[in-house]
């Protein structure tokens, strides 16, 4: 049974593990309550954790490190709030969140889908919170992103650590969504240099193909 509470307006859903001590997954969330992403954890017998999907974001803005135009006349730009959504999810979400747990999480990880994803690595260089992190098809095509990790330190290097693409979001007549791949696998490979470990794959398909599947495959990834 799911559980869910309102903290600082976000629509906060718990699907508490059956044991106590188990892990807990966060989960930015662009719409919905994540029980598509719970149900795909079902079925790919994911390990024993609690999950939990936060909703009611400002996505465009909570989810951006600082601000990017919009990418298409149709579309809004981002307009960087990142570090002000951060503190919310550490000290109020989170407490929030473990207050409701059984017991102790053995981990905490943060896990994210397009800009979530981009949040959940650009939150490595500001918490030490997270242990483990997975980003699926993160927005890693956002302008300045890859000279941001080559110049700054994360506060705390991810015990797990995956980054997923799809091997056709790259294939776009948008300039800057057509420097995803490229971005994402400099990325990868200066995390690589760096002797940071990180997992990569790449999915079949676009951006939008089988998103909750891809979460909950990044998310099993981190255990």
């Amino acid at each position: 049974m799911s559980q869910k509470i309102v903290v600082n307006e976000k629509e906060i859903t718990i699907y508490p593990a059956v044991e106590k001590d188990q892990p807990l997954i966060l989960l930015n969330n662009f719409s919905g309550d994540g029980k598509s992403i719970r149900d795909e954890l079902d079925k790919l017998n994911a390990p024993d954790m609690n999950f939990v999907s936060i909703g009611n974001l400002n996505w465009d803005h909570e989810m951006s490190p600082w601000y990017c135009p919009a990418l298409s006349a149709d579309d809004t730009p981002c307009t960087g709030g990142a570090d002000e959504f951060l503190p919310i999810l550490t000290e109020k979400i989170l407490p929030a969140v473990l207050e409701n747990l059984q017991g102790t999480p053995k981990f905490i990880g943060l896990a994210g889908y397009s800009l979530a994803g981009l949040f959940a690595i650009y939150a490595t260089y500001h918490t030490e919170i997270f242990e483990r992190v997975a980003s699926m098809s993160g927005s890693l095509w956002f302008p300045d992103f890859v000279e941001y990790i080559e110049q700054h330190k994360m506060k705390r290097v991810p015990e797990k650590f995956y980054i997923s693409l799809g091997d056709r979001e790259a294939k776009t007549r948008n300039k800057i969504l057509q420097t995803v791949q490229e971005n994402t696998e400099k990325i990868v490979a200066y995390y690589q240099s760096q002797s940071i470990p990180v997992e990569f794959e790449l999915n079949p398909g676009n951006h939008y193909k089988n998103p909750a599947l891809r979460t909950a495959k990044g998310i099993i990834a981190i255990f």
